[in-house]
């Protein structure tokens, strides 16, 4: 029986290659393609594919952040019957492969792609589909139960959780996440304290501010200069549901923020969790943004 897919890749050479390479296998049928992770979300609904070829980097939503809000909607429409597809991740970057299979995604492949790399993904969709139907009749020998497609996939919303703080209030924030080309994620913030290069957990900034052309990031226990030249480059280099860039000048950690505290003329400050207890002020473009994260 021949498998449906869906190519998402913002790349058009990346999706015509792999294309060309799932019609030399066979018995694949490419129904539907996306050029990016809002797109992709939609499409994969639509089409309901066995397989999802799912690039990891690209513009706005990420591949894992595609995965989260698929899993999203299917929560909230529970009367749509149809499974979560198998997925396999595409990127050009191999540090990428231990967090695939944290969220059990079937494979990955590297770019760019081999044709018996394809082969032995479209071979493991193919066992796992085998696998599930035969479950479903009649069982003669007792295994240990396989997870399926949703299960193995709500993982995913449990990793992404932890990562960001268990928060959902940067969705529109990741919309303008990191393009391709830059620095890969690694969830550390290089802070130079003296002559030492500290490998500091995002998790555990507090905020950076910018003065003068320095970039200082500040957690509860200590402070030094980011290892960027701009506010910018650093945002491209956290989790953008858990960063907020509250003014210009400050780029913080939501789950570090203590307090909001009103200021003159309708404005607030975000009093955070370091040792000054710093206040950062925010912007008033970005005053309808804090009302609809912590609901004011």
């Amino acid at each position: 029986m021949g498998l449906t897919a869906v190519v998402v890749d913002d790349e058009p050479l990346a999706r015509r290659e792999l294309h060309y390479l799932l019609g030399r296998i066979g018995d694949v049928d490419v129904v539907a393609e996306a050029s990016n992770g809002i797109e992709a979300v939609e499409t994969i609904r639509n089409a309901a594919p066995d397989v999802v070829f799912l690039d990891v980097q690209m513009p706005g939503l990420d591949g894992f952040a595609v995965l989260k809000k698929l899993i999203d909607a299917k929560a909230l429409t529970p009367e749509r019957e149809e499974p979560m597809p198998e997925v396999v991740f595409a990127t050009a970057f191999d540090q990428y492969a231990v967090r695939a299979f944290e969220v059990n995604a079937i494979d990955y492949l590297l770019k760019p792609f081999e044709e018996r790399r394809v082969r032995q993904a479209i071979e493991k969709v193919r066992a796992r589909q085998q696998a599930s139907a035969s479950s479903n009749g009649q069982t003669t020998i007792e295994t240990v139960p396989q997870a399926s497609s949703e299960e193995r996939l709500e993982s995913l919303l449990k990793l992404l959780e932890l990562q960001a703080g268990a928060t959902q209030a940067g969705a529109a924030t990741a919309q303008a996440g990191p393009a391709r080309g830059t620095r890969v994620r690694s969830g550390k913030v290089v802070v130079r304290s003296g002559q030492r290069l500290l490998l500091v957990e995002e998790r555990d900034v507090s905020f950076a501010s910018i003065e003068e052309g320095a970039i200082s990031v500040v957690t509860p226990q200590m402070e030094g200069l980011a290892n960027c030249r701009t506010i910018e480059e650093l945002a491209e280099q956290v989790d953008p549901n858990s960063f907020w860039r509250a003014h210009r000048s400050y780029l913080v950690n939501i789950a570090h923020i203590r307090e909001v505290v009103p200021w003159f003329k309708s404005t607030y400050l975000l009093r955070m969790d370091d040792r000054k207890q710093t206040e950062i002020p925010v912007a008033r473009a970005q005053i309808k943004r804090l009302r609809e994260l912590f609901n004011l």
